[in-house]
């Protein structure tokens, strides 16, 4: 596959992950606004310490897509399946206009090493879920995340997993493509094909794999600067008939998160045209 044009630039969003150190989720909606990018994807945690209704009013004032709400899920944090907070999450994300609730589903229950059970827990967490997404017109993306989080964190580790259960769960159940997470797949190009064709890619975020990386969780690469082939996946995303945002991710506890965020949000721009 060759290198696809030029992203649109109207399809850029930040995930406030990427300044999450530097800023709250209110300066970062007018941080947006400085560097004229049209759309932004918050955390949770930052969506409620500025307060929702107030989080609405700016996003509207600023004229910001919401491309995404970071997250729900862990389902297999308790014997409920977090069904509580899960469903206060997609209230939020309902109240913002957010295109997608993404999930990171939970790794192992606390205590043992059962994947398969773990596996099935998220499986009935989100089904036990779907009814209430549905009801406020919420998209549940499921991330698969890199499988060195598959204890931890999310124990659905590849594309395929993920939309196996997918066609388990029914047509309102997506995908959030994440190219730190699903890179290295070899079944990578006819996975993504096979969610195009469903309509279930719901968010696609991007950051870059440093080599070497020092931690596994908060030394993620601004697009360019890593090993990824960048162009190369989102002409695969785009060809499978995605037409949404691309949400600029990044963990960088030793770089980016020490950076004046004016600063990484102008660079944000420029690796989007350059490297994304």
């Amino acid at each position: 596959m060759t290198d696809p044009r030029s992203p649109d630039p109207a399809r850029l969003s930040l995930n406030t992950a990427t300044i999450r150190k530097q800023w709250g989720l209110g300066e970062a909606i007018a941080g947006c606004a400085r560097h004229g990018i049209r759309a932004i994807a918050p955390w949770r945690d930052q969506l409620q310490a500025l307060g929702v209704s107030e989080a609405v009013s700016r996003i509207r004032d600023q004229g910001l897509r919401v491309s995404s709400l970071c997250r729900g899920g862990f389902f297999t944090a308790d014997d409920a399946l977090n069904l509580d907070d899960n469903r206060l999450a997609v209230d939020e994300a309902a109240a913002i206009g957010a295109e997608c609730l993404v999930l990171v589903v939970g790794g192992l229950v606390e205590g043992t090493r059962d994947l398969a059970d773990a596996r099935r827990r998220v499986a009935d967490g989100i089904a036990a879920l779907g009814d209430h997404a549905r009801a406020q017109a919420v998209r549940l993306a499921i991330e698969p995340l890199h499988p060195m989080y598959a204890a931890d964190r999310g124990c659905i580790n590849t594309l395929r997993q993920a939309l196996d259960l997918c066609e388990r769960l029914g047509p309102d159940v997506g995908v959030a493509i994440d190219t730190y997470h699903v890179w290295w797949d070899p079944e990578l190009e006819v996975q993504i094909a096979r969610a195009g064709a469903a309509g279930r890619i719901l968010a696609y975020h991007v950051c870059d794999w440093l080599q070497p990386t020092e931690d596994l969780l908060a030394d993620r690469g601004m697009p360019g600067d890593g090993v990824i082939e960048l162009r190369r996946l989102r002409g695969m995303v785009e060809a499978a008939g995605y037409d949404g945002c691309c949400e600029i991710e990044i963990f960088s506890e030793k770089n980016w998160w020490r950076r004046d965020p004016d600063e990484v949000l102008r660079v944000c721009v420029e690796r989007y045209a350059s490297a994304v």
